[in-house]
C-alpha cells in the first residue's frame, strides 16, 4: 500500500523524531511504499495567502475561498501545494504525527491543511441543496482512504481522561478527527497517544515501539471510529443536525459516533 507520513516537529533528534524514523522503516519493511513530509525540514509555508495563487493581480481583494477555488480549478495553485495534493491521490493511507502543542496541533501542520485542502479538492465538491449538503463527513475527494494520528502529549494519560481536567483525549482531538480528516471522506482510525513524554525512557521508548509497531500493522485491520455519516440519513439536512431518534440521550461530540 501506499502511505503519506506528514510530521511536524522541528528537532529531528526528539522523541518525535524517533517515532517518525521507527514508524516509518517499520511500514517499509512490511513492503509498504512510503513518501514523508518533513514539513520543518521542507521549510513549509504555513500561511495561507494570495501567494498561493500564481496569476493574481497584486491590487486584487484576497478571498480565501474563491482565490482558492480559481487557483485549483485553473491549474494557478503553487506548486509546493499542487505536490502535497499529488502525494494525497497517491495515497492509500495518510499518518499525521506531531506534539500536542496548545491542544491542537503544530502551526506548521494546521498551515499544511489550510493550503492543501483547496477548494474543489478539500472541500466545496458535491451537490448542495436541501436535498444534499455536499460531499463530505464519510464522503468527498479523500473516500477509500485511511488516516491515523500518532501524537506526544507532556501531560499524564489521568489529565486526557474522562474527568481529566483537560478534557478527554477523544475530544481534544474530535476537530482534527472528525474536522480534518473524516470531513473529506477518510476512514479515521482510532489514534495513538503517547502521554508524558518527557519521562520516556529507553525501556519506555522499546514498549512504545512495539506498541506502535503493532497499530502499524494492523493499518488496514483496525475498525475506524464509527462516525456518522452525513448524508446517509442520520443529519436533517439542510439544518445539520441529528435527527431526534439518533443518540437521543448524547449531547456534544459523542453524538456523532454510532
Amino acid at each position: 500500500m501506499n502511505i503519506l507520513f506528514v510530521y511536524a516537529h522541528p528537532e529531528p533528534k526528539s522523541l518525535n523524531g524517533s517515532l517518525k524514523n521507527f514508524s516509518v522503516k517499520r511500514l517499509e519493511d512490511a513492503g509498504h511504499a512510503v513518501q514523508v513530509s518533513d514539513l520543518y525540514a521542507m521549510q513549509w509555508k504555513a500561511s495561507l495567502d494570495a501567494d498561493d495563487s500564481t496569476d493574481r493581480r497584486p491590487d486584487a481583494r484576497f478571498d480565501p475561498v474563491l482565490d482558492s477555488k480559481h487557483a485549483f480549478e485553473n491549474g494557478r495553485q503553487s506548486e509546493d501545494i499542487v505536490l502535497e495534493q499529488d502525494k494525497l491521490r497517491w495515497a492509500d493511507a495518510l499518518i499525521l504525527q506531531f506534539p500536542l502543542w496548545w491542544f491542537s496541533m503544530p502551526a506548521i501542520l494546521k498551515g499544511w491543511v489550510e493550503r492543501v485542502y483547496a477548494y474543489g479538492f478539500g472541500y466545496g465538491v458535491g451537490e448542495h441543496s436541501d436535498a444534499r449538503w455536499g460531499d463530505r463527513y464519510g464522503e468527498g475527494t479523500l473516500a477509500g482512504k485511511r488516516a491515523m494520528l500518532i501524537v506526544t502529549a507532556g501531560g499524564w494519560e489521568s489529565h486526557y481522561g474522562p474527568r481529566g481536567i483537560n478534557g478527554p483525549m477523544d475530544d481534544v482531538l474530535f476537530p482534527i478527527q472528525h474536522g480534518i480528516l473524516y470531513y473529506p471522506g477518510f476512514e479515521v482510525l482510532p489514534p495513538f497517544v503517547t502521554y508524558r513524554t518527557d519521562r520516556i525512557d529507553e525501556a519506555g521508548f522499546t514498549r512504545i515501539c512495539g506498541e506502535l509497531g503493532q497499530r502499524l500493522d494492523d493499518l488496514w485491520k483496525t475498525a475506524p471510529i464509527p462516525f456518522l455519516p452525513q448524508n446517509a440519513g442520520a443529519y436533517d439536512i439542510p439544518a445539520l443536525t441529528l435527527r431526534p431518534d439518533i443518540a437521543p440521550d448524547q449531547l456534544g461530540f459523542a453524538a456523532h459516533i454510532a
